[in-house]
């Protein structure tokens, strides 16, 4: 049984995995309820030495003593069984939530807005609490990702809403029990978990009917996915947006450019004003749709919402710009799957305009390379140049035969190259004024955005 968030005030909360995004976010907001906090980590970072300034207590390493004293016991689900901690906490008979529990009794006593999707839910979350603060709503969020306007995954806010990151990836999602929701799409992911995509769609269908009497959802009418689960639903209110003219919030007069966007949007039958955005690409459009939709279900004005999405500049890891040398732009992004590279790489082809697309991708689990190698290669050969790190494992072990080679194998044009420093003293000898470079992946892949800069900028300062 899950505790009242109000008693737990006062009682300590031990998060096994502190430094990960989604715990860390956790942890602040539980720290802002007066809740002792400690934790753990497999290592030191920056989330680590900030939650520690804030009056967290974490060790970096795991540790079953480090259990010992607290009342509560968080773990994600990146944390084995046989974790030391997790098996003291059972000894112990200290209770345990998951990650997803946790977050649920935090926003609790908030009316909660839970975003999902397989992909854009980081972006629409983050869009959406920016959103909101330019209502004067002062939302609460727990997002996967860091804003980049406020430097934050999470937020104790003054007002009644809390938004929250719903990530799907082991189901946990239901635990959440929204007032509303947003589903971006539905397809076929994290392989690992869901052996096919009849089981991702029931995951969605079980999370949808956990949202509150009196709530709503909100899908994007442009997606099969999302379509077929609101088609699901018989007792919920629906709320619907895209391009897709019957849709409720309807955009049109669409216009994509290099490192923007806009649209008009439509609410009912009536244009209501126009999405203008700081970030690229059509996926995004579709995302503040999704996020005006919802805002104005909520209750708030066109305007103020038009102008929070206006402001909104991104998020770690989403098309982030990491630097420009004489004229050659490197990029990261977070995309690891094949839908996700397709928008991503349609984006940055704008971005490029004349110069060349210079990819270097990481696979993210050896399941997911199996499962998805052929659409990788196909999207990955439409970059100018192409290059595939070896497999990123995650928590997940080896699979015979499983290789990033799966995927250049397959590929006209495609490299593969595992070694990090080849790669980098490669893209950074090659790469030529109005190139585009883009790291992507959710591994270390990012790691080498700031190598290139620093790279670049010596070439280019010794020529």
């Amino acid at each position: 049984m899950k505790p009242q968030l109000s008693s737990l005030i006062g009682k300590r909360v031990h998060f096994i995995g502190i430094g990960g995004a989604g715990m860390s976010g956790l942890a602040r907001i539980a720290l802002s309820h007066g809740i002792s906090v400690s934790g753990s980590d497999a290592k030191d970072s920056s989330v680590v030495t900030a939650l520690s300034a804030l009056g967290a207590t974490v060790a970096t390493s795991h540790n079953a003593a480090n259990v010992d004293g607290s009342d509560l016991v968080v773990f994600s689900n990146a944390i084995s069984a046989n974790n030391p901690e997790r098996l003291r906490a059972s000894e112990l008979n200290i209770p345990t939530l998951t990650r997803a529990a946790a977050l649920s009794v935090l926003m609790s006593e908030s009316k909660s807005v839970a975003v999902a999707g397989t992909h854009g839910k980081t972006t629409t979350s983050s869009m959406l609490a920016v959103a909101l603060q330019a209502c004067a709503a002062d939302p609460s969020f727990a997002i996967g990702g860091t804003i980049t306007a406020s430097g934050s995954n999470a937020h104790r806010g003054t007002g009644e809403i809390f938004v929250a990151e719903a990530d799907e990836s082991d189901g946990s999602f239901i635990e959440y029990n929204p007032f509303a929701a947003i589903v971006t799409n539905v397809e076929h992911d994290h392989v690992d978990f869901f052996a096919t995509a009849d089981a991702v769609a029931q995951a969605f269908r079980d999370f949808a009917a956990t949202i509150k009497p009196g709530g709503f959802l909100t899908y994007c009418a442009d997606d099969a996915g999302a379509v077929a689960l609101a088609e699901s639903i018989t007792t919920t209110e629906l709320v619907s947006y895209g391009v897709s003219e019957s849709a409720n919030l309807h955009i049109d007069q669409i216009e994509l450019l290099t490192m923007g966007s806009t649209a008009r949007a439509i609410w009912n039958g009536k244009s209501v004003g126009h999405i203008e955005l700081q970030v690229p690409g059509h996926h995004n459009l579709l995302n503040a749709a999704g996020v005006l939709a919802t805002g104005l279900k909520l209750g708030f004005t066109a305007a103020e919402l038009l102008t929070g999405l206006s402001t909104f500049r991104g998020t770690g890891r989403r098309f982030e710009l990491k630097g420009t040398v004489h004229g050659i732009r490197v990029i990261d992004d977070y995309g690891h799957h094949p839908t996700e590279l397709q928008v991503t790489l349609e984006a940055a082809r704008r971005y490029a305009g004349d110069g060349r697309l210079i990819v270097i991708f990481q696979p993210h689990r050896y399941s997911r390379t199996l499962a998805f190698a052929q659409g990788f290669a196909d999207v990955l050969d439409t970059a100018d140049r192409a290059i595939v790190l070896e497999v990123y494992a995650a928590s997940e072990k080896p699979i015979d035969g499983v290789t990033s080679k799966l995927i250049t194998n397959k590929m006209s044009k495609g490299e593969y190259i595992p070694n990090f420093v080849e790669v980098t003293d490669s893209v950074i000898l090659m790469a030529e004024p109005g190139d585009v470079i883009m790291t992507l992946g959710a591994g270390d892949v990012s790691s080498l955005a700031p190598i290139i800069v620093d790279g670049l900028t010596r070439r280019f300062e010794q020529s």
